[in-house]
């Protein structure tokens, strides 16, 4: 990519973060305004880009939530679907920066990138609700209903791609945290600065790594960290990937590993200044890539 698109990249990246975790702030049912107004700014964004939006809503215990769903639909296998999620809600302590309009923003402009292109398997944006606490793995779990709906349709989702806080970088020496759970004799195997993004699957989602990586390096030389890892490793399922593999979709979670690197996670200083967007810029052209590779080009 030239460089003067890459900087308007970088811009989007920004204004799109700006947008969520500064205007807005936190996002969360508790603040139904604050809620719908990302809801609306996530429409917006991908009506300007031609796209027509589904609100997926379901019943979130005293109140309804939404789910946004975007589909483009493949020219040879259209029932084959590829989603790349995000979700767009917050805790209330936290402006969400990292967690999670880092991926929404990603998310946004990697639809605007593949917006010019066509591809064999349908390509699917999902931006889902009620991730965090006190909804994480309950029914009104955003990602919960709607991979129940995929499963209850009989859907085909060849691969779910979550993304999941991927806007912190650092090169500090000793940056990153191993995941609980690791045994001893793996520990040297895993990266020890917070420079790159993690490719996290269960055992059963490991042929998605292989196609990912390929695409995902085709279009960036941005270090990325693949690893499929049983779900005993409970960090591996603190995400939306979870609820996909729950129904026996092959899923991997996009991530900059989160609490394992991030020291503002949760917490009010996760704010927009923290993260680093040509770091982000350059995953946004990889997980372009990675997604393109899973969904075939159509090169008609």
């Amino acid at each position: 990519m030239d460089s003067p698109t890459l900087k308007l990249l970088i811009s989007r990246l920004r204004q799109h973060v700006d947008r969520l975790a500064g205007l807005i702030g936190p996002r969360h049912i508790g603040k139904p305004s604050s809620l719908e107004a990302a809801a609306n700014l996530i429409e917006h964004e991908f009506a300007q880009l031609g796209d027509s939006i589904e609100r997926h809503t379901f019943d979130a215990g005293d109140r309804p939530a939404t789910n946004l769903v975007i589909q483009r639909n493949g020219s040879r296998a259209p029932e084959e679907c590829v989603i790349l999620a995000a979700h767009y809600d917050t805790i209330p302590e936290t402006p969400g920066a990292d967690d999670n309009a880092s991926a929404v923003a990603v998310m946004i402009e990697v639809a605007r990138l593949l917006s010019e292109h066509r591809f064999r398997r349908t390509i699917r944006y999902v931006a889902l609700t009620n991730e965090e606490w006190p909804h994480f793995a309950t029914e009104s779990m955003g990602s919960i209903a709607y991979a129940r709906r995929c499963r209850q349709r009989n859907e085909c989702i060849h691969a779910m791609l979550c993304l999941e806080m991927v806007g912190y970088f650092t090169n500090e020496p000793a940056s990153q945290q191993i995941p609980p759970g690791i045994p001893r004799a793996l520990r040297c195997a895993f990266p020890g600065r917070g420079n790159f993004l993690a490719a996290v699957g269960n055992l059963a989602s490991w042929r998605l790594h292989w196609p990912f990586r390929r695409g995902f390096k085709s279009a960036t030389r941005f270090p990325l960290y693949s690893i499929s890892l049983p779900e005993k490793i409970s960090a591996i399922r603190l995400s939306d990937n979870s609820s996909f593999w729950d129904q026996g979709y092959p899923a991997l979670m996009l991530t900059d590993t989160s609490f394992l690197r991030n020291p503002h996670y949760h917490l009010p200083t996760d704010t927009p200044e923290t993260l680093d967007y040509t770091a982000m810029a350059e995953v946004a052209l990889g997980i372009a890539g990675g997604l393109a590779r899973l969904a075939i080009p159509d090169t008609r």
